[in-house]
């Protein structure tokens, strides 16, 4: 299908489902306006948790996308509600202490989109001890958008970058976050700024929605970016009642993929 076709078969959705598309790039620029107040960032809270074998997070706010299957999908459409601002020592502060008191050797940035406040990101991985590996979890857009940023990203060798694709096209990506369809291009286009860079990274996919055709094909063109992404991560759906009614009135369709 060519890039024509593609916004074409978008636009019907978006008209079917009565929703309007938006920018991904322009809404980073929006929601940055809510959640950003010079060094700092809003956060609404700093916790322990069990991925990846006991982690220290900060759950951030504020997310340049509308996935209709976030967990956190009340922080996400209500940033100026949520949360409240923190600069980047007092971040650092609460994750080592998480981590040292829980015995962890990990820590990361989630909830939203850590991202979206570059500066305020920088910094928090300068005061993170390389003793703690720092695990990155992002949609990919603003570093598929600019490479600089991965370059920025690749100073901190205690980094590790988990990018996660919604769908495994442009029309996915269109009725699962009801965003643009060349969105979907940014993650991988992070993901080959980050392999360029030399960076720890990998893919993960939201494929439940997927048809093993497009599973496929896009299977390939991970490995093309690096051979060992063939074999991505599958984002796990968690069924919350909210989201289900919000697949119920998009009229997804979900299960297992079958690879």
């Amino acid at each position: 299908m060519d890039v024509l076709c593609e916004k074409m078969v978008c636009v019907l959705i978006s008209w079917i489902l009565e929703f309007e598309m938006y920018d991904p790039v322009a809404l980073a620029e929006e929601t940055g306006r809510i959640v950003i107040s010079g060094e700092r960032r809003k956060y609404y809270r700093f916790r322990p948790a069990p991925y990846y074998g006991g982690i220290a997070t900060g759950d951030c706010v504020g997310c340049c996308l509308r996935c209709l299957f976030c967990w956190a999908w009340h922080i996400v459409t209500q940033p100026e509600k949520a949360g409240r601002f923190y600069s980047p020592e007092e971040v650092a502060r609460h994750l080592i202490s998480i981590a040292r008191k829980k015995g962890f050797h990990q820590v990361r940035i989630s909830g939203n989109e850590p991202t979206l406040h570059r500066s305020h990101l920088l910094k928090v991985l300068e005061l993170i001890p390389e003793e703690f590996h720092f695990i990155l979890e992002t949609n990919g857009i603003l570093i598929g958008q600019d490479r600089s940023y991965a370059k920025d990203l690749s100073r901190f060798p205690h980094l590790y970058v988990r990018v996660s694709l919604k769908g495994a096209c442009p029309e996915d990506f269109t009725r699962l976050t009801q965003g643009e369809p060349e969105g979907f291009a940014y993650p991988l286009k992070a993901l080959e700024h980050l392999v360029g860079e030399g960076m720890d990274c990998f893919p993960a996919v939201m494929a439940n929605f997927s048809s093993q055709g497009e599973i496929k094909k896009l299977r390939k063109k991970l490995k093309e970016i690096r051979p060992d992404f063939e074999d991505f991560e599958e984002e796990e759906l968690i069924l919350y009642p909210f989201v289900v009614d919000h697949i119920q009135k998009a009229r997804l369709f979900f299960g297992s993929p079958n690879y």
